[in-house]
């Protein structure tokens, strides 16, 4: 045990309050920066969020997992096709598509998100199966249901429609498609 740890286990603990809940320290790459492996950094409610273009995509988690984010929480899509003029940092192009990828560091307790523009007529980007091999089925979904399609992926298969389906249910336009109510007669 190093002079410094046997200093910090040492010192007594503060007392927690019933209720409260110590936080975790903000990860040193993140905390306060305005870029992160030159992408912009911003907050949404209180959580880290890197915004990339697709050309940075693969460069930024592969820079994100040598910084310790070890664990993909989960890879999904926005539609964006109904609001368009949403607020991005300058240098970040808004798109149809959104690629949001939620990471997780084990070792500095924190989470960062990470939100890729995806264009509406070539909605690809590379896969992260090399990188973190839990997210093929997350990429699965997030292709069955947007259509957009991960770049290098070792089943790019649909997993949650039949594979004959056509259409991507998530999309904003999407036919969602209707059945006729047929009411019975009134008794008399």
């Amino acid at each position: 045990m190093s002079a410094a740890a046997a200093a910090a286990a040492a010192e007594p603990a503060e007392p927690v309050e019933p209720g409260d809940t110590p936080s975790a320290p903000d990860p040193p790459a993140v905390s306060g920066a305005e870029t992160l492996h030159g992408c912009p950094v911003g907050d949404s409610l209180g959580a880290a969020v890197v915004h990339c273009n697709r050309d940075q995509y693969l460069d930024l988690c592969s820079a994100l997992k040598a910084d310790g984010y070890a664990l993909p929480v989960g890879v999904t899509g926005v539609d964006y096709l109904t609001h368009p003029g949403r607020d991005l940092p300058e240098g970040i192009d808004a798109e149809r598509f959104e690629v949001v990828v939620e990471l997780l560091s084990l070792t500095d307790r924190a989470r960062l998100r990470v939100r890729c523009q995806v264009p509406g007529d070539d909605p690809r980007v590379p896969t992260l199966f090399g990188l973190w091999p839990g997210t093929e089925a997350h990429e699965r979904e997030t292709y069955d249901m947007f259509g957009i399609e991960f770049q290098g992926h070792p089943d790019p298969s649909r997993i949650l429609m039949p594979e004959e389906w056509e259409g991507h249910p998530l999309r904003k336009d999407y036919d969602t498609g209707h059945i006729p109510v047929q009411f019975k007669e009134a008794p008399s």
